[in-house]
């Protein structure tokens, strides 16, 4: 086996290799060449080549999303451990486990004018969980930094930085390890809600007649079966879930803007409760959270193992364990009491669903009825990875298959990632992976076409409505030149050279008629991956939206 002969490149493999960090994202570079050496010649590693690292970053994300393992990106030094950081702050706030492993200059090297030098220890400290700086020679501390920060990136389910110097030459391998180096254990914490909570919280349950739970983004089956049905039993709950949750019951209400949009004072009050449980990741819908905040709950209660956002103002307790712990404890000691909370909310919904075909039915083609007919037609089993800003909340709006694996990039909402992303997910699932994407999005991270690794089958939608239309439907949209240009982006750009240029199959649909046998084509060859491009009217598409709306009352 070849090795690099920098012992400080070696100690780091191996103790990737050691602890199941077998994923390694690499954009090429001169200064991390010990590290790209060690890890391509070694058999254990699944290496992949990303020459934009803002790309590589989210690559990877995907990659950890759908594994739930650390996977760890690697460059050379200067600006290009930059481009990982709007990855590494998603990670942060998705609690996704992420290694950067940033090559660097010496430290002499620093701050007298070399080349594609910056000052690069601590670069992540607001948003990385461990940063080990390490120095040049291979030593025990070092190790220990090492060990330290995979530790911290798998239990604290984050991102970590290994800052390496490496001095020149760089080239250079041997055959044999030259190095002794030192493993460290992960110890895991089980933690459990104490005797004393559970009398106290179940009192306070037994007592209230509502009680409302809000589920964020949750992974595929992260909630077991048996306390799905048991939260589904009690009329006193009604349980509201957005379409990352991954979390389906008949009588959860899953189109939380639907119902509650067209609500009167009488009703938004009719729906405050007494106790709010929120569990999972970020919420999407900004409707749910500003009712929450107008209509403060006495008591809000979130379950989470390792951090509690207190996203409404109004958070009283932090249940330190995960939600399987906390139902498995907790619910057998509470009781079911009489209520209309569930009933009366679950009729309105009925209604809300009723009236929502019969709009559609009339409604002319636009986004609104291009995502409803998009939505349908995603085969069952399907991972549906969903862009940001105006695609998520399309898509919330409609019922998807409950066989259908939502992922969407939350953390902090942005649009710079979700291509790569779903790329990046796609590899690490082998289902078959559809993305829908706004047009502003796909053009922004195109360069996520730029590799090697896209499976046959995997398919991209992207809604081109000719600029960011999310602003059309925010409050102080107005028609001028600075809207269009500064807020909207108007444009009038195609995906479909970028799509050819990739190798991608293009498609394209303006009508309904178009986009429905534009769906078939889509899903009808799985030999080459291919992009369906729908073109909406950029003017008529927020009210279109707004009017859907107002008729659902």
């Amino acid at each position: 086996m070849i090795y690099p002969k920098i012992p400080l490149a070696q100690s780091i493999i191996e103790i990737c290799a050691a602890k199941g960090v077998h994923d390694i994202i690499i954009s090429p570079g001169s200064r991390n060449a010990p590290l790209t050496i060690g890890f391509t010649n070694n058999s254990k590693f699944n290496c992949y080549s990303i020459a934009d690292e803002r790309c590589a970053g989210f690559f990877a994300l995907g990659i950890a999303q759908q594994t739930k393992k650390p996977v760890a990106v690697v460059c050379t030094s200067g600006s290009a451990l930059l481009n990982y950081h709007p990855a590494l702050a998603e990670a942060f706030y998705s609690q996704i486990p992420f290694i950067v492993i940033s090559a660097d200059r010496p430290k002499d090297k620093i701050d007298i004018g070399d080349g594609q030098t910056i000052r690069q220890e601590n670069i992540y400290a607001n948003h990385s969980l461990y940063n080990a700086n390490l120095t040049e020679d291979a030593s025990e501390e070092n190790d220990v930094f090492v060990n330290e920060a995979i530790n911290v990136a798998i239990a604290r389910k984050g991102p970590v930085h290994i800052n390496v110097p490496f001095e020149e030459p760089l080239y250079e391998t041997v055959n044999k390890l030259t190095v002794d180096f030192n493993i460290t254990s992960l110890f895991k914490v089980y933690r459990m809600v104490g005797v004393d909570d559970i009398i106290t919280f179940s009192t306070l349950w037994n007592h209230s007649k509502k009680i409302l739970v809000i589920v964020g983004e949750l992974a595929p089956d992260a909630i077991e079966h048996k306390w799905i049905e048991k939260l589904a039993s009690f009329p006193s709950v009604v349980v509201l879930t957005e379409a990352n949750s991954n979390l389906h019951h008949p009588s959860f209400i899953n189109n939380i803007d639907s119902l509650i949009t067209p609500f009167t004072q009488s009703r938004f009050k009719k729906l405050q409760p007494r106790i709010l449980i929120t569990f999972g990741g970020m919420i999407v819908s900004k409707r749910i959270k500003t009712f929450v905040r107008n209509y403060k709950p006495r008591h809000h209660w979130h379950l989470d193992e390792l951090r509690a956002y207190d996203t409404f103002g109004i958070l009283t307790h932090h249940f330190n364990v995960t939600p399987n712990q906390f139902f498995s404890q907790f619910l057998p000691y509470v009781k079911t009491i009489d209520s209309d909370y569930k009933s009366y909310f679950a009729k309105i919904n009925k209604t809300r669903k009723v009236k929502r075909e019969i709009y559609l039915n009339k409604a002319p083609f636009s986004d609104l009825t291009a995502f409803s007919t998009i939505v349908k037609s995603i085969p069952k089993h399907t991972q549906l990875q969903v862009g940001n800003s105006s695609a998520i909340r399309y898509v919330q709006l409609f019922d998807v298959d409950k066989s259908i694996d939502i992922f969407c990039n939350r953390g902090t909402s942005g649009i710079d990632g979700s291509t790569s992303t779903a790329i990046g997910a796609a590899i690490a699932n082998k289902k078959q992976t559809v993305f829908i994407t706004g047009d502003i999005s796909f053009f922004y991270d195109s360069n996520a076409l730029w590799n090697n690794y896209i499976p046959k089958n995997f398919k991209i939608i992207v809604i081109n409505n000719g600029g960011g239309g999310i602003f059309r439907i925010l409050p102080g949209h107005k028609e001028n030149k600075t809207f269009n240009t500064f807020f909207e982006t108007s444009h009038c750009l195609t995906a479909e050279h970028i799509a050819k240029m990739y190798r991608f199959n293009y498609l394209m649909a303006s009508d309904e008629t178009s986009l429905n046998q534009g769906l078939v084509d889509l899903f009808a060859n799985d030999e080459v991956p291919t992009l369906l491009e729908v073109f909406t009217p950029t003017k008529e598409n927020d009210k279109i939206l707004l009017q859907f709306f107002k008729e659902l009352v």
